[in-house]
């Protein structure tokens, strides 16, 4: 029996049939899946574009005589710029009326200062300021300086400053009378101007002085208010050089020369 056994046992080693049953190990990798956020950072870039106005082709400064309300002589300045535009006239007004004959003198000084410099004006604006202690400017004495200040500022000149001139501009031209010449020129000797230009036939002016003469007729004394002409050199009353000018051509040469 033993016998047998022992055989069944070395058949079985031969044919391989017994084998060791092993442990199988199993073995699971995990995959993490890492998500990864990217932040995107937006940067604003501001651009400061400065922006300047257009090109100024010339510009002018002058003073000018006129009266206040008071009717004591003040000098008032007035700046003429000209920058490439559309043939505009542009304003700018600090604090006072600006009254409609002086806007005429504008029109007309600008109409004249192409006439005399042969320029075309259709594509050049042209800036008026006007700066003054006066609360009012008006009337059109102020048109021969206007002129001049403007020929001046499409030019690119510039003005002899010891020269102040009055006088109303004509379409032609020529300039006309004003009033105040005395109240003028003593302003003008105060902001220490050598030479004032008046119109024509203006350097002499003839005052009226008021007085009161009384008589007595019968046992009645009659007054009465009479005005006694008398004529006035205005170069010696107010101590500043006076010249008279007939148009302004004449006057450039003072300002100008």
């Amino acid at each position: 029996m033993r016998s047998l056994i022992l055989a069944l046992l070395i058949i079985a080693l031969i044919c391989g049939c017994v084998h060791e049953e092993g442990k199988t190990s199993s073995t699971t990798t995990t995959t993490t899946l890492v998500k990864t956020v990217t932040t995107t950072t937006t940067t604003t870039t501001t651009i400061q574009t400065k922006v300047s106005g257009p090109e100024n082709l010339g510009s002018s400064r002058i003073r000018i005589p006129a009266i206040n309300e008071k009717g004591k002589g003040v000098i008032i300045e007035l700046t003429v710029d000209a920058i490439p535009g559309q043939g505009r006239i542009l304003t700018d007004i600090d604090n006072l009326l600006f009254w409609v004959d002086t806007q005429y003198s504008i029109r007309t000084a600008r109409e004249i200062a192409s006439n005399v410099t042969n320029l075309d004006l259709s594509k050049m604006d042209l800036i008026y300021t006007i700066y003054a202690n006066a609360s009012v400017v008006g009337g059109e004495s102020a048109g021969t300086a206007i002129t001049i200040a403007t020929i001046a500022a499409i030019q690119n000149r510039s003005l002899n400053n010891s020269v102040i001139a009055t006088g109303k501009i004509n379409h032609d031209g020529s300039i006309g009378p004003v009033s105040a010449i005395i109240e003028k020129a003593r302003a003008a000797k105060r902001e220490n101007a050598t030479l004032f230009l008046v119109p024509l036939l203006q350097s002499r002016e003839v005052v009226y002085e008021t007085k009161k003469h009384c008589e007595e007729i019968g046992w009645t004394e009659f007054c009465t208010i009479e005005q006694i002409p008398r004529k006035i050199n205005v170069e010696d009353e107010t101590g500043i050089r006076v010249r008279e000018v007939g148009d302004i051509r004449e006057a450039m040469r003072y300002f100008f020369g």
